[in-house]
């Protein structure tokens, strides 16, 4: 299969180069010192399933390159107004666009550009950093991709997502093919939304605001305003869908720093629009309060 990674970086590098190990064809999108790294050293992973590099194109300019089979899009969400024009040349008729974006409107951003019959919604759940230019290092053994239709769910699995998933269990990835990407990509959204917010305000890892009992009352409460926001915008989250996050946050290392705690102790841009943000403005939207995450979104914002 010829795969196109868009945002190379932490998430989307890693599922490449995994991709790339199994025989793929896959093609790198990337920039600066990333670039020449993957050009001259190849791309490096680094993690307790062991270490491996492999050798595979990279390109900074998408016109160099023709339609792919499958467009991994992986970019942090603010850097979507420079990275969507990239993927028309990355387009042909059969084409699938596989979006690992964080938050809920990933998809529709897409669609606009690459049309909805070729998205695929798709959540993400591993560790991994982009250490050094051309080097991603993984914490923990989760490589797991939760995936399906988003905009034309089906009664069961289509034959594309399904097809899709034999590629990545052959590239060992952890492939879950759902008939409807949104209630799966809603339900990361109550969790990742209020830790983030969270971990991020607090400055703090996850455990000690789940070990702080007002904290982790004000938490679970956050979970249940994202959830009521699902619901009103017709999305079916799983009934115990709060217990399963309950049981999570309990299993979770208590060192464990959100993407967004890191990026803000790095000095780097939050995807704050993307998490509590969108929280924020659908729940206005459909009349839902959500006061802790409107809060949340408030003392992050001013960090973005």
């Amino acid at each position: 299969m010829r795969i196109a990674i868009l945002g190379s970086g932490a998430v989307g590098g890693y599922f490449g180069a995994r991709l790339a190990r199994a025989g793929n064809d896959v093609v790198f999108v990337a920039r600066g010192a990333h670039l020449l790294a993957i050009r001259e050293h190849g791309f490096r992973i680094r993690g307790p399933l062991g270490d491996f590099t492999v050798r595979a194109a990279a390109e900074s300019d998408t016109a160099r390159l023709g339609p792919a089979d499958l467009v991994v899009f992986a970019v942090k969400t603010y850097d979507n107004a420079t990275a969507l024009p990239l993927l028309p040349p990355l387009l042909g008729p059969d084409t699938i666009v596989l979006t690992l974006q964080n938050g809920v409107e990933s998809a529709d951003e897409v669609a606009v550009v690459a049309g909805r019959d070729r998205v695929l919604g798709g959540a993400t759940y591993i560790a991994t950093a982009l250490t050094a230019p051309g080097v991603v290092t993984q914490t923990g053994t989760h490589r797991r991709i939760v995936f399906g239709e988003w905009f034309d769910a089906a009664p069961a699995v289509t034959p594309r997502v399904a097809r899709l998933a034999e590629v990545l269990a052959a590239a060992d990835v952890q492939a879950e093919a759902v008939p409807d990407a949104r209630a799966r990509v809603w339900e990361k959204l109550m969790f990742l939304a209020p830790v983030a917010g969270f971990c991020a305000a607090a400055r703090q890892p996850s455990g000690v605001v789940w070990r702080d009992p007002v904290a982790r009352e004000q938490f679970l409460d956050a979970v249940r305003e994202v959830e009521c926001v699902a619901r009103a915008g017709g999305v079916a989250v799983a009934a115990g869908a709060v217990d399963r996050i309950v049981t999570y946050m309990d299993a979770l290392p208590p060192e464990m720093r959100p993407s967004m705690l890191q990026d803000l102790e790095a000095g780097r841009r939050l995807e704050v629009e993307a998490l509590q943000g969108a929280v924020v403005r659908r729940g206005r939207a459909a009349g839902v309060p959500t006061p802790i995450m409107r809060t949340l979104y408030a003392i992050l914002k001013v960090n973005a």
